[in-house]
């Protein structure tokens, strides 16, 4: 039991933190976008740099983006399934065939969805979700199978755990899954220990590819 509080309150406390710095990370950002918003300007009057971009990020083809995610699942002793394959990070504006629902990873939206415990009553565009993954998120889906006092109870668990978002993927086979970057498992409900363990391990965990990154300023819907 004592071990159980210290962990509740470490986490509790790497939370907070994590809290803190992102609301640092907003005032900067909030700073960044006026001064991002000139240089772009400046570039569309020189020549439109920024949509010469766009159309070299829309070349490729879907088949070099799932060479880019080719692999397979391994089962940790955890259950966590672990992606053993190179996942992509390029920036794309194209959809992207992923090789698995939920995505683990690979090739993505420039723009992340909010990830600051946001719980989307919709699908949302899973290339906007990766990134989110890229950023150290854990997302939270569910199908039409997931019974409703658990999607609640999951919602509220998000809505408190920064760097978490959560919403509806029809396609995905089980009815709760929680995916990471790289690192994916499906729990059977709200209440299962799973749960905790899972964002405990992967909230911000060592597999994110850009720890620290904003879980705000992106996509609210």
């Amino acid at each position: 039991m004592g071990s159980a509080k210290k962990s509740s309150a470490s986490r509790t406390a790497r939370i907070e933190e994590m809290r803190r710095a992102e609301q640092a990370r907003e005032r900067r950002n909030r700073i960044l976008v006026v001064a991002a918003s000139v240089v772009v300007v400046a570039g569309l009057v020189a020549g439109g740099v920024v949509l010469v971009q766009a159309q070299s990020d829309d070349g490729g083809g879907s088949a070099a983006d799932d060479a880019k995610s080719a692999g397979t699942f391994v089962t940790d002793a955890d259950g966590v399934r672990a992606w053993k394959g190179e996942l992509g990070r390029e920036h794309v504006t194209k959809s992207v065939d992923y090789p698995v629902t939920p995505p683990v990873g690979g090739d993505h939206n420039p723009v992340w969805m909010n990830c600051n415990g946001d719980v989307y009553e919709d699908e949302i565009n899973a290339t906007n979700a990766v990134h989110s993954l890229e950023h150290g998120a854990v997302w939270v889906t569910y199908n039409g199978d997931a019974p409703k006092a658990d999607v609640e109870a999951l919602a509220a668990k998000v809505k408190k755990t920064p760097y978490t978002l959560m919403s509806p993927v029809d396609g995905q086979k089980d009815p709760i899954v929680l995916t990471a970057w790289g690192h994916q498992r499906t729990v059977n409900g709200a209440t299962d220990p799973a749960v905790d363990a899972f964002l405990e391990k992967f909230v911000q965990g060592q597999q994110t590819p850009e720890p620290g990154a904003a879980c705000t300023g992106g996509l609210s819907k």
